[in-house]
């Protein structure tokens, strides 16, 4: 079996989150979750929470077992009724991996929620590192994390087992004095950069003020200040169990569409014009 590329430093990325004081988009998709679950309109008994911040998930979902999201989860084959998966899926180097571990610590029925940057998230800080990047030196090298697509998310819910998958989006903009002060607050989140791959050297000045003018430019927010993209990206799905809907079989329907709209049925022609 071929071994899957370390897309993550994880001591790195510890020493990262280990420093985070920012948690304003973990507040916000923990208001959304807790909404979400509201909705659901069911008791869980035994959840669980999958997060590389333990403190902040903890506090606002107290009677929840807390697990790192390390590469081997730490939950119990069939001992959950829910499991959130929180904003730390990004990071993972095998996020098919997360979330089969995910469905198996469910019992039938359960439901996984999965929370995680990925659409549009920096994708104004990554065009402008990327193209000062290639005019001062030629060259490119990994600075921002790839972000996954909401339709490639979704798929993984598929290829994890899940039934009833459903992926959507909440997309936050927010503004910055300058590039300097919204890479500060990646920072404070604990979302500096953690890849693997990333350069080790520093970086010379007039890259970032190349990046500064460029992103001026090209995302400006009001009052001379720039914007940035936060896309929370939110993956759900079921544990199967033979109480939830299934698909009707091809054929099997008992009422012609026809009839449903009110219409006449006609056959469709047939090879030379007719109606055979």
């Amino acid at each position: 079996m071929a071994m899957i590329p370390n897309l993550t430093d994880r001591t790195t990325l510890a020493r990262h989150r280990a420093r985070a004081t920012a948690f304003f988009l973990h507040d916000l998709a923990i208001a959304e979750l807790q909404e979400r679950l509201i909705e659901v309109n069911k008791a869980f008994t035994a959840p669980a929470i999958v997060s590389g911040f333990p403190e902040k998930w903890a506090s606002a979902f107290p009677a929840a077992r807390i697990v790192p999201d390390d590469d081997l989860l730490a939950l119990q084959p069939g001992g959950h009724d829910l499991v959130i998966h929180g904003l730390s899926l990004h990071w993972a180097t095998d996020p098919v991996g997360q979330l089969v571990q995910c469905r198996r610590a469910l019992a039938p029925d359960g439901l996984m929620i999965a929370v995680l940057f990925g659409g549009q998230t920096l994708t104004e800080l990554r065009a402008v590192l990327a193209e000062a990047e290639a005019a001062e030196t030629g060259g490119l090298s990994p600075r921002v994390l790839p972000m996954g697509e909401i339709r490639d998310l979704g798929a993984l819910l598929q290829r994890a087992g899940f039934a009833l998958p459903v992926a959507d989006s909440l997309c936050q903009k927010v503004s910055y004095r300058d590039t300097m002060a919204l890479m500060r607050d990646l920072r404070a989140m604990g979302e500096g950069n953690a890849l693997a791959a990333r350069l080790r050297h520093p970086t010379r000045r007039s890259l970032f003020a190349r990046a500064e003018t460029l992103y001026r430019h090209h995302f400006p927010a009001e009052a001379g200040r720039i914007t940035a993209s936060f896309d929370l990206i939110f993956l759900t799905g079921w544990a199967p169990a033979d109480s939830q809907p299934k698909p009707m079989r091809p054929g099997s329907a008992v009422q012609k569409l026809a009839d449903a709209l009110g219409v006449a049925e006609r056959p469709l022609p047939g090879p030379g014009g007719g109606t055979g």
